[in-house]
Formats: C-alpha cells, structure tokens, sequence
C-alpha cells in the first residue's frame, strides 16, 4: 500500500535533506510503533508485577510513636515511562492518537485478566481437595501461578479504573497547557500533565486496591489505616514526581531533535497545522 501523501516538510528545514514521502511515512510510523510498544509493554508487565513484591525505600524509626517506612510497589518502578511515552505521543502525533493508545492500553489490562482467568481455570495438575480447592505444600502455598494471579488480579482491578482515568488526565491537561501557552514552554505542558495525573493515579490505585480488593491487608494489619494508606501514597507520588522532574531533559530535548528528524512543524505553529491532514502525518 502506498504512504499517504504528507504535507510539506521541508520549508522548515532548509538545513536538512528532503525526504521522500515514503521515508518520512515510516520515519513517523516507526517511531510511533516504539513510543506505544514500549507504553503498552510497561503496562503489560507493571500489572503482573503489581503489588507481588514492596520495596523498602527507608525507614523513619521514632521510638515513641512507631516507626515511618515509605515504600513502592515493584509493578511501579516502570509506570512514569507509560505517561513520558503519551507525553511524546501527544506532542509529536496530537491528542487523538495519544488517546487512542491509552484506550489499546485499557483493553490489554483485560486481555491480561482474560488469560490470567483462562489459565487458572483450565484444568492442571496441581492437587486439589475434594472441594475442588488448591492444596498447599508443605511450606503452606498454593502453587506460584495462583499466588501471581491472585495478586495480579487486585492489581488490575484497582490499575484498570485509576490508569485510565490518570492516563486521560495526563493527555487532555497536556494539551490544555499546549492551547494556553500556544505551543511554547515544552517543560510546563510535560510537568503539568504529568504530576498532576500521577497525583490522580496514586491516590486511586492505592485506595481502590485497600478497600476494594483488600491486597494491602498485610501492610496495614495491627496498623492504623489511613497513616498507612497516606505513606503509601505519599511515597508513591513523590517517586513519580521525582522521575516526571527528571524526564524533562529527555522529554525536551527528544521533542525538539524528534520534530526535525520527523520534519513536523514547531510546536508553537501547531494552530497553524490543524484538521484531518496534519492529523494524518502527525501533527496536532
């Protein structure tokens, strides 16, 4: 199939060689297909990571009033690349697709459940009561598999609702910033939207896997719960900040090199490259 005809590229780049419309079709399809394999690849792994494992950060003793640990979940090591990764798909290929990978996203949450459910649901050869239910080893553990799938399942179910509507927060406040700056202060539309939709996303993640899923039991057992809950979130947003502060060297610099690699226009002309044509090859 032939590469769709792209609008002019190079009145803003004199100093670059011209492509022909086949090159910067797949320049611009290929980069794409990075930006939302390595978003979708985190997603995917975050949520079967999840919750299995908290990393101890450090630890705050107060002898007299019990100590302060701050932890994160292992599943959230990766997820600040998920929103660096729609921050670039948003500012070199517009809000549409962004979206529309965020939406690819959600329904890979559930294609996970479905296998995950699939898996555990087919018949193996682990041992089983006569109630049909798993009997533990001699360490008293079902096997791995149920361990992950138990996990993963509260993981997702508290990650699908809290990513979707984070992930959705971050593209709309981005381009928010982008419409009220007219396309200029690259670091406050990527900062913006990122910590703003990280604070959604942590708060309900964490709230929605306590009270609903009850897959934080253990850490709050003989605790009081809201300290514990607020820690975790604390912890977990100040870690997401710290990486979205971090990543707008990258951001920032990828942007601009991006855009002449890609030969899109200035991000402060994008009012000047709007409608279904510079959708198409990328601009918005």
């Amino acid at each position: 199939m032939d590469a769709p005809t792209l609008p002019s590229q190079q009145h803003r780049y004199d100093d670059l060689p011209a492509l022909d419309e086949g090159t910067l079709y797949k320049r611009r399809e290929g980069l794409f297909l990075v930006f939302s394999g390595l978003f979708l690849g985190t997603l995917a792994m975050l949520n079967i990571l999840g919750i299995s494992r908290f990393i101890n950060l450090f630890t705050i003793e107060r002898p007299d009033a019990g100590d302060i640990t701050f932890a994160v979940a292992v599943g959230v090591l990766p997820y600040p690349l998920t929103f660096l990764c729609t921050d670039f798909i948003s500012e070199l290929y517009g809000k549409k697709r962004a979206s529309a990978v965020v939406w690819v996203g959600f329904l890979l949450n559930l294609w996970v459940v479905a296998i995950l459910w699939l898996g555990g649901a087919l018949p193996g050869f682990e041992e089983r009561a006569m109630d049909g239910s798993l009997v533990p080893d001699s360490a008293g553990r079902v096997p791995v598999f149920y361990e992950i799938r138990s996990l993963a399942f509260g993981a997702v179910a508290a990650s699908m609702i809290a990513y979707l509507i984070a992930q959705l927060v971050d593209v709309h406040v981005f381009h928010f910033w982008k419409r009220v700056t007219k396309g200029k202060h690259l670091w406050l539309r990527n900062n913006g939207s990122t910590l703003v939709s990280q604070l959604v996303d942590t708060f309900a993640v964490i709230l929605i896997t306590y009270f609903f899923t009850k897959q934080l039991d253990t850490m709050v057992e003989g605790k009081a719960v809201w300290p514990v809950l607020f820690t975790l979130i604390a912890t977990g947003y100040v870690y997401k900040m710290v990486c979205a502060l971090l990543d707008t060297v990258p951001f920032y610099f990828g942007a601009k090199h991006l855009s002449r690699y890609l030969r899109l226009p200035p991000a402060h002309d994008f009012a000047e490259h709007s409608g279904p044509a510079a959708v198409e090859a990328g601009v918005g």
